[in-house]
């Protein structure tokens, strides 16, 4: 059955259903009028006007305007009037947030909401209610502080913020997530699978296991280290963690929220200690290297030396001291080709300030194929240089000159013997941007499984060449090194030779 008020002609019921629901209301509900003469009236003032307001419904009466101002905080009596008075004027409903201070409850915040009527007479009538607002007030401040707060720590964090819904498959990315990708707008970045795009190849498999162990509940929090491409096409070394803060009752993950920080110059920084340390290590072993070979090498020349001496003096007639001499003459010989050698590596491995120009590639490879023409007057050599001509590398002269002689005359050695030599050089850039020649023949070949980790050791040789000194590869690669640039090798017997050199220029 519906009470219907308007038509219940039952005026005792009416006022009962009234008198009940007012006494269940804990807002203040009054009716006061202001007359002409600015004279208030109130015809309707409920009970509740004590505990709200901490009158009596008796003390309504044109007096009280002067209590209420008393009572209105100080810092919100113009504002509580003005409002009041437009509202009058205007003839629209009154709505005004505004404190004040009550004798026993002190400073407390009400709102009131009145709908406004104007009579024949020129009177404006007020109907509406008082609601005390303190607690919704001391909320929204707590809530305010709080997220002035967050966002203070948001804007002093080096990390950005992100939220994925996986119910609507929406993500939420905080500024500086977006400043990471160099973005203003987060309205084409709405969606996970966007970002999986601009993560590097290389390192999306540990990035979906990583995250994939967490939504298994194997680990407690997902953690990754990846790049990302930003949109002005380079790419940031970023750390990556999430936790998944809801799950249904299967265990489903349902939302997760994470941070993004930029670790590019730490990971650079990683990197290059990385790199630092391997030159180190490779450095030693150099030195070990070098140690073992000075000590052999010259050992040797020094022993033989002294067993001819020996020799000499134990000949009394002095018959073969011409056939011995020789033999000296031919050990001084080797000992200083040895120190010659070992006086080239020392300088590559301790010049440190090495100068570096721009050099055109393609002018030094010219020039290399001019020096080698009287090479070897024997044999046909094909040189096809692939280089172009505008591109330069920084590099040092004479360790160019050296590195590219070296390998050319290399494949002219170890040319096929069925088979005239061809020496192509290819540039390229690699997929990390660096510039790097290629350097193919079509000799002998290497078989890498076998010599592969001695190929560039010092004076070790791998065909059977009267000139093979083992010496050449070996500063080859330290001239390279030097340059902070890399060598890698590709070889099959029979075929032949690749030789990669990837310099430190991009």
């Amino acid at each position: 059955m519906v009470f219907d008020l308007y038509e219940n002609e039952d005026c005792l019921e009416v006022n009962n259903f009234y008198k009940k629901l007012f006494a269940e209301m804990p807002d203040l509900l009054f009716q006061f009028v202001v007359d002409i003469d600015n004279n208030y009236s109130f015809p309707l003032v409920s009970k509740s006007a004590d505990e709200i307001f901490e009158f009596t419904a008796g003390e309504f009466n044109n007096d009280i305007k002067f209590v209420i101002y008393e009572r209105v905080f100080p810092q919100d009596r113009e504002v509580f009037f003005q409002s009041l008075v437009k509202a009058r004027k205007e003839i629209k409903p009154w709505d005004i947030e505004f404190r004040a201070v009550l004798p026993k409850k002190g400073l407390r915040w009400f709102k009131i909401s009145a709908k406004t009527e104007q009579s024949p007479d020129g009177r404006v009538s007020f109907y509406g209610h008082v609601s005390d607002i303190t607690d919704l007030k001391d909320k929204e401040e707590k809530l305010r502080i709080s997220e002035e707060r967050f966002q203070f720590a948001l804007d002093a964090s080096t990390a950005g913020i992100w939220d994925w819904d996986m119910v609507t498959n929406n993500v939420f990315y905080s500024s500086l997530s977006l400043k990471i990708l160099e973005l203003d707008s987060a309205d084409i970045f709405d969606d996970p699978e966007r970002w999986d795009k601009i993560v590097h190849p290389d390192d999306l498999p540990k990035y979906y296991s990583d995250i994939q162990e967490h939504f298994d509940n194997k680990i407690p929090y997902y953690e990754n280290y990846h790049r990302v491409m930003t949109s002005s096409g380079n790419y940031k070394w970023i750390l990556d963690r999430g936790k998944v803060i809801k799950r249904d009752e299967n265990g489903k993950p349902l939302r997760v929220i994470g941070t993004h920080t930029d670790v590019s110059l730490q990971k650079e920084k990683e990197l290059d200690l990385i790199k630092t340390m391997k030159l180190y290590s490779d450095q030693n072993s150099r030195l070990v290297n070098f140690s073992h070979i000075v000590s052999h090498n010259l050992n040797t020349q020094a022993g033989n030396i002294k067993s001819i001496l020996d020799f000499i003096d134990a000949d009394e007639n002095k018959e073969t001291v011409n056939e011995m001499l020789e033999h000296l003459r031919t050990v001084s010989n080797d000992l200083n080709d040895t120190i010659s050698n070992l006086t080239q590596i020392v300088k590559t491995q301790s010049n440190i300030n090495i100068a570096v120009v721009p050099l055109k590639l393609c002018e030094y490879i010219e020039k290399t194929i001019s020096t080698i023409k009287g090479y070897d007057k024997q044999t046909k050599v094909t040189i096809i240089n692939n280089v172009p001509q505008y591109l330069t590398i920084n590099f040092n002269p004479a360790y160019l000159e050296s590195v590219l002689l070296n390998f050319t005359t290399n494949a002219i050695k170890y040319a096929h013997p069925e088979r005239d030599p061809i020496i192509v050089f290819d540039f390229s850039i690699e997929p990390e941007g660096y510039k790097s020649l290629k350097i193919t023949d079509n000799g002998l070949g290497i078989d890498l499984t076998v010599y592969g980790d001695l190929l560039f050791g010092m004076y070790k040789t791998f065909h059977k060449h009267q000139e093979a000194r083992g010496i050449g590869l070996y500063i080859t690669r330290n001239q390279i090194e030097a340059m902070k640039g890399s060598i890698s090798v590709e070889s099959e017997v029979g075929v032949g030779t690749s030789f990669k050199i990837i310099f430190n220029d991009v």
